[in-house]
């Protein structure tokens, strides 16, 4: 049976060109390099998912590069690349701080880093998860990381930038790595569906990348596991269904129902909700972004705010041309503050329930 290599491992991007929603940086990267002005250290910080490690990785990589290309990207065929790929180059070290981080740990780092490179102008060390280090390790590293020898660049990369003290930040390029934007991810994905010959709906493109929460790495993960689910056709109702997402019809109805002040039906529908399964609180959550999103597509200067594609979208313009914007402010407001009550309430059916009762009574007072 062949090996399952999991879609982020297998599209994790090799060179600066590849890499999803990162443009500023891997420009600023790449100029350092083009004009020789490389600092000793380097701080990537940022959520998850969103190519800390990966860019580190190829930084290092592409420093060493015996044959740049025009777009000073690596050549992939001198030792230096080729060794970097077999993952035996001795030029790049990489340290995870999260099970290394005491004194000892850097003390024979800093042993290491006097040794000059094999091959190659630079030794490149990446410590991963910094924030993971004792303060006595910080302590250790500060003398080193203020005057390396000059072979020696360090990336280091972390989640929790606020953890680390401020004699390290002092000492590095800090860099900030930005949550990558649903239209990127959808792309991204869609790249990779093609590639592995997957038949995707564009909406459901757009739940998995909702969901990642701005992480390209746990896209990539979700996007596994749908076809584990669905195999190579996947549909929308595929990916809500084993992601457990609440379907954006139900809410596309219920604000229709509100709209005509039809009590009855808007509580059945909560009721039909609850039925499958969803908890009271995502579902005011749900139904405050949905308003809000109807709200953005009234102005065409803001209707780019709408991170939804294909035919839902002109579901959202057309219920939203049907709603009075005083409405939907009102309404935006009962939602938003039932879901700060909701965990305080002792009766949290009758919260919510209560809320979409004055949200259908607005519509009569417009008349």
């Amino acid at each position: 049976m062949e090996n399952f290599i999991v879609s982020a491992r297998k599209y994790r991007p090799d060179t600066f060109q590849s890499v999803v929603g990162q443009a500023s940086i891997t420009s600023t990267l790449k100029n350092a390099i083009k004009n020789s002005q490389l600092a000793h250290a380097y701080l990537f910080c940022g959520p998850r998912g969103v190519g800390k490690t990966t860019c580190a990785r190829i930084f290092a990589k592409t420093i060493n590069c015996q044959n740049l290309t025009a777009e000073t990207e690596p050549c992939n065929t001198c030792e230096s690349c080729q060794a970097f790929n077999g993952n035996r180059s001795y030029n790049i070290h990489e340290l995870d701080a999260a099970s290394n981080n005491s004194v000892d740990d850097i003390r024979n780092l800093t042993d290491q880093v006097r040794i000059p490179p094999q091959i190659g102008k630079y030794s490149i060390y990446i410590i991963d998860e910094v924030h993971m280090l004792s303060q006595a390790a910080f302590n250790a590293f500060l003398k080193t990381l203020e005057e390396p020898p000059k072979h020696a660049i360090f990336i280091l990369a972390t989640t929790e930038k606020h953890k680390i003290i401020p004699t390290i930040l002092s000492r590095c390029q800090i860099f900030d790595f930005n949550r990558i934007k649903i239209s990127d991810i959808s792309g991204h994905l869609g790249y990779v569906a093609q590639s592995e010959q997957v038949t995707i709906e564009a909406e459901a493109l757009n739940v998995i990348a909702h969901k990642a929460d701005g992480a390209m790495r746990d896209a990539l993960s979700i996007f596994d596991q749908i076809v584990s689910f669905s195999g190579k056709e996947i549909s929308y109702k595929d990916v809500i269904s084993n992601l457990n997402v609440l379907d954006y019809d139900y809410y596309f109805r219920l604000v229709d129902l509100l709209l005509k002040n039809d009590v009855p039906n808007a509580m059945l529908l909560f009721n039909e909700v609850l039925n499958h399964g969803f908890d009271g609180h995502h579902f005011i959550n749900g139904l405050s972004s949905h308003i809000r999103d109807l709200l953005v597509c009234k102005d065409p200067v803001t209707l780019q705010l709408l991170e939804v594609g294909g035919e839902i979208k002109e579901k959202y313009k057309a219920q939203g041309a049907a709603c009075n914007p005083d409405f939907l402010l009102e309404a935006l407001t009962i939602s938003n503050d039932c879901d700060m009550q909701y965990k305080a309430s002792q009766n949290k059916r009758l919260l919510v329930e209560l809320s979409l009762i004055k949200m259908a009574q607005l519509t009569v007072k417009k008349k």
